[in-house]
């Protein structure tokens, strides 16, 4: 089991993701956006602390097959978003669909963002983490820091946008941002 500090350190590398994606909606959105911000950042928060849960259910039966193939649904996901958001900022604005307001965009996000928490919990099963009482701690850290990068991370997205709105188009900068996220989390 871990330590207090490796909980946090592995909090902090997971919700890496949602901070960057984080940003990447706050350059589309242009403005903060509370309610917006607050429920895309409790969705990366939730799943990122559901997915690690998911692989310690899961370790038992199908934990080699998940891990082979979790950083590839993460990669198709993450560029399927980004390539589209490249592709749209090409067209006219009313035509634009990718939208980090919408729901389903959060929720695609979201489970995006949180397939390599998955494999977490499939090391956790294999590494001690033998009772789900001994998961509250981590899973809480877990959820709690992603929340937290999420709306940090659209801050910084909302005033990066504005830095860079007049150099390039938002959506294709959040575009490229999520594909070179979803190439990290392939070659990771």
């Amino acid at each position: 089991m871990m330590n207090l500090s490796d909980i946090l350190i592995l909090s902090v590398g997971l919700a890496m993701d949602c901070l960057s994606v984080s940003m990447a909606a706050g350059v589309l959105m242009k403005r903060m956006e509370w309610g917006v911000v607050l429920r895309m950042s409790f969705l990366f928060g939730l799943f990122q602390a559901l997915m690690p849960l998911l692989g310690w259910l899961l370790v038992a039966g199908f934990a080699a097959r998940i891990e082979n193939v979790g950083h590839w649904v993460a990669f198709v996901l993450l560029c399927f978003i980004g390539v589209k958001m490249i592709w749209e900022s090409f067209q006219p604005e009313e035509e634009r669909t990718m939208n980090p307001r919408h729901l389903s965009t959060q929720l695609l996000l979201a489970v995006a963002t949180s397939i390599d928490a998955l494999a977490v919990g499939i090391s956790m099963g294999v590494t001690g983490y033998h009772d789900a009482a001994q998961l509250a701690l981590p899973l809480t850290l877990i959820g709690l820091v992603s929340l937290l990068f999420g709306i940090v991370g659209s801050w910084v997205g909302v005033h990066l946008g504005h830095i860079c709105k007049n150099a390039t188009k938002p959506e294709l900068l959040g575009g490229i941002i999520l594909v070179l996220i979803g190439l990290k989390v392939l070659l990771a």
